[in-house]
This record gives structure tokens, sequence and C-alpha cells, in this order.
């Protein structure tokens, strides 16, 4: 017996007749979905509802549903969140408490439409001269006040 994908990617909005064959037969850890999988609540828990029975159960579905630039799950449909370098410019201790507000907002969005896992970067901190990729996707360059936020 192959060895089990740890984690599978979805081309479309719907499950294709080999993506349903995939998940069967290789039996993924878990899902993640993309923002080519995102078209409005309904779609996404189908989605979810179909990718789970193909599955035959439980298994983790991740999104990246940072706030800010990275965000899958986009308005109307989805709340608008910040960016984590936007929360942690605010003052203490409204930084902390909007930090906290915010991971609890979104995790409802993704409960409600099946999504168990945000694959947000909170521990993430910008190094000088590495690529700028992570920028205000930190809660800050200290690690003591990430690790706080």
């Amino acid at each position: 017996m192959a060895p089990r994908a740890f984690i599978s990617g979805l081309s479309g909005l719907t499950l294709t007749k080999d993506e349903r064959a995939f998940l069967r037969e290789a039996r993924p850890w878990g899902l993640i979905l993309f923002k080519r999988n995102i078209q409005d609540k309904n779609q996404v828990i189908d989605l979810v509802r179909e990718a789970l029975h193909e599955l035959g159960g439980e298994a983790p579905v991740l999104v990246d549903q940072e706030g800010g630039r990275v965000a899958r799950l986009q308005p109307p449909e989805w709340r608008r969140y910040p960016a984590a370098g936007e929360i942690a410019a605010l003052p203490d201790p409204l930084a902390l408490e909007a930090a906290r507000l915010g991971a609890r907002l979104i995790a409802a969005d993704l409960a409600e439409i099946g999504i168990t896992v945000d694959a947000a970067p909170v521990l993430d901190l910008p190094v000088p001269d590495s690529d700028p990729v992570i920028g205000d996707r930190a809660f800050g360059d200290e690690p003591v006040r990430v690790l706080w936020l």
C-alpha cells in the first residue's frame, strides 16, 4: 500500500471524477482549500461535505485566512479582517484584545462552512535581509511581543 498523502488540494469549485477517485483511493490526511475552491458559503459547504464523504468521514480541512492581503474568503460573503501588522500597531492592551477577537471571528467564519484549520502564520517574524513576503502578515519583529499577541 502506498503511503498516504499528507494534504491534498483540489482543482476547482466542485470535485472532478478524478478527484473523487483520488480521495477514495489515496485517503489523504486532509484537504487544503485555495481561492480557486471558494465562491460562496453554500458552494464551500457542499465542496467540503462531498470531499469528506469521499474520504469516508472526518479529516482536517485547511485554508489560509489570515486577514489583510492573505484572505481566501472574501467579502461580500465573509468579513474583511486586518493584517496582523495592523493589529500589532494598536496600543496595548487593545492589540491583544483585537488579536483575540479577530481570531475568534475567523474561527467562527471557518467553522460555519466546515473548515477546521486556519493556516495563518501567527508566529512568523520578518528577518533582516530575507524575502519581504511576511511583511504585515507578522504581529511584529520582536519575538516576545509576537508570542504575547
